[in-house]
């Protein structure tokens, strides 16, 4: 069925200022609605107030309105334009929230004004913690304990029956904003408080605490004929109470058995049908216990968000594109996958590499700031690595971070003594992957602990799977036994082994002693050099047109286009 021809005007909603939980992933958005939008001959009407972003440069819009993102002056362009629908899944949070109020004032139902890609009442099933609560009970789904509250006598009242440590999660907030973890009563009110303060409905959730589990994400499509195609899955190498835009983040899904994954894959089809986005895409997180495997639904976003720019570049299917295109009535087997130009995006992504997402901080910024981690986001942007193994893709990724570090450790480290490394550990910071690097380096070389030792106890402290501790540990005996020898003494087949697990030439100096620039000539007498292996969506099972790639070593290249 081809896009819809009742609708010539279209009004996307933007992002707003670039601020810490929301930024430039929702330029990205906007800027791919724009583009594909207007290709399909829409008249488009863009409303941001940033006049800093691609999508309000000139040619990505018919009409740009550089204008604060309020309802007052949302409704007031929208009366000037009087478009045929409004698109508010792309501009985040904010966006959302304004074409909410709007709707509700009923100036859309004044002017005829159609929502798309989600409606009112999706929308408020996946946002109101109340409504999203239930229509959660009511598919048959598990949710961690929890009741609302909306002044302080309700909320303590709602304590009552969850209990100490509880979550705070404000409704129509991004980011985390106005939420956290309460372990004190002190703690409570003041976070209960503030939640309620800065909730569009002046509503929060207080729920069980589920600070140590496994945290996972699932990115969904679903068109009006209800096919429904799941883009991406997520892992956070940080276990629940940390936000997912400040934790490391790792896709695909890594640690959970086949049977796990599907019932999880089968959960998030569920859910996207219950809340019913019926053209879009939305973003699912979960929470499994590590002990007894318990998966429980967290929270769902009826919108693309930070998760859905870094799954984008990851598996190469643009989100953002085809929700617009959906929205506007396209299905998904009638779209063409852009890199093969053969398959549809029915074709779920699948990929043969791994991919590392590394938060970044400016806590120097904010002298003032806690920088403890926590369920509210405090990260300003993040860097994104692709590699064959695990291990390569979060070390190409650490040297992506622009803070002089070009592996797990740097040559200007601080060995700081080991009781103090476990007391940091245990709190969720910006350098807590390189606490653990040097919690293992120590407890290596004093040979006091065995391997199996060492990731029980960091797991006990950290929360962290010990398939991730595993892999750090690996690393980090590998640089233990580079240090004893000479570049002359490394074979070929070592230094080989060596790029494959995303070592860098100037880390593999500094641990033997060596300039990068030596290390660098050796490996290309070698011909040990990187290879160019596409991100393809479909693993090289079908030709591709238009890929981009990724280096890698040991391997041939795929061709260049």
């Amino acid at each position: 069925m081809p896009r819809r021809t009742d609708l010539k005007k279209i009004c996307i909603i933007g992002a707003g200022p670039i601020i810490i939980g929301q930024a430039c992933e929702f330029d990205y958005s906007g800027t791919q609605a724009c583009k594909a939008l207007r290709e399909e001959g829409y008249e488009i009407v863009l409303v941001n107030s940033n006049p800093a972003t691609i999508m309000t440069d000139p040619e990505m819009a018919h009409r740009t309105y550089i204008e604060p993102i309020t309802p007052e002056c949302v409704a007031a362009i929208l009366r000037k334009e009087k478009p045929d629908a409004v698109l508010p899944t792309l501009g985040g949070q904010t966006a959302l929230n304004v074409a909410l109020q709007v709707a509700d004032s009923g100036v859309l139902d004044e002017l005829g004004i159609e929502m798309i890609g989600a409606d009112r009442e999706a929308i408020r099933r996946a946002e109101d913690r109340d409504l999203f609560r239930e229509t959660m009970r009511s598919a048959g789904l598990d949710l961690p304990k929890s009741e609302l509250a909306h002044n302080r006598e309700e909320a303590f009242a709602a304590l009552e029956i969850v209990g100490l440590p509880c979550v705070i999660r404000p409704a129509f907030t991004l980011g985390g904003t106005g939420g956290g973890i309460a372990y004190n009563r002190e703690e409570f009110e003041r976070i209960a408080t503030g939640g309620i303060a800065v909730s569009m409905v002046h509503e929060i959730l207080i729920e069980e605490c589920l600070v140590g589990w496994k945290e996972l994400e699932m990115e969904l499509m679903r068109d009006k004929n209800d096919n429904v195609v799941v883009v991406c899955s997520i892992e956070n190498l940080d276990p629940m109470g940390v936000h997912t835009g400040d934790s490391i983040t790792v896709a695909p899904v890594l640690t959970m058995t086949d049977r796990e994954y599907q019932i999880m894959r089968d959960q998030s089809i569920k859910i996207i049908r219950a809340v019913g986005v019926k053209t879009g895409g939305c973003n699912i997180q979960f929470a499994q216990c590590p002990k007894t495997g318990r998966l429980v639904v967290i929270e769902m976003n009826p919108r693309v968000s930070r998760s859905s720019a870094l799954a984008s570049k990851a598996t190469g299917f643009p989100i953002a594109k085809i929700a617009s295109k959906v929205a506007v009535g396209y299905t998904l087997d009638e779209l063409r996958n852009d890199i093969t130009q053969s398959t549809s995006v029915c074709f779920e992504p699948t990929i043969d590499y791994i991919v590392v997402k590394v938060p970044r901080f400016a806590f120097e910024k904010f002298p003032e700031g806690n920088e403890t981690l926590s369920v509210q986001m405090k990260s300003v942007g993040e860097a994104m690595g692709i590699g064959r193994t695990f291990k390569e893709a979060l070390q190409k990724t650490i040297r992506s971070m622009e803070n002089r570090k070009f592996g797990l450790f740097s040559a200007d480290d601080n060995v700081e003594p080991l009781d103090e490394l476990y007391r940091k550990v245990g709190v969720p910071t910006r350098d807590r992957l390189y606490q653990l690097a040097q919690i293992i380096r120590c407890e290596l070389q004093n040979n006091a602990q065995t391997v199996d030792e060492i990731i029980e106890r960091l797991f006990k402290v950290t929360g962290i799977d010990p398939w991730f501790l595993q892999q750090m540990i690996e690393l980090v005996e590998t640089e233990i036994e580079l240090a004893g020898k000479r570049l002359e003494d490394v074979t070929k087949d070592e230094l080989l082994s060596l790029k494959r697990w995303g070592f860098s030439d100037r880390r593999l100096g500094e641990v033997l002693g060596v300039p990068e620039s030596v290390v660098r000539k050796r490996r290309q007498e070698w011909d040990i050099t990187a290879a160019r292996k596409m991100v393809d969506t479909c693993a090289a099972e079908f030709a591709a047109v238009t890929p981009y790639y990724y280096t890698t070593f040991g391997e041939k290249d795929e061709p260049l286009l």
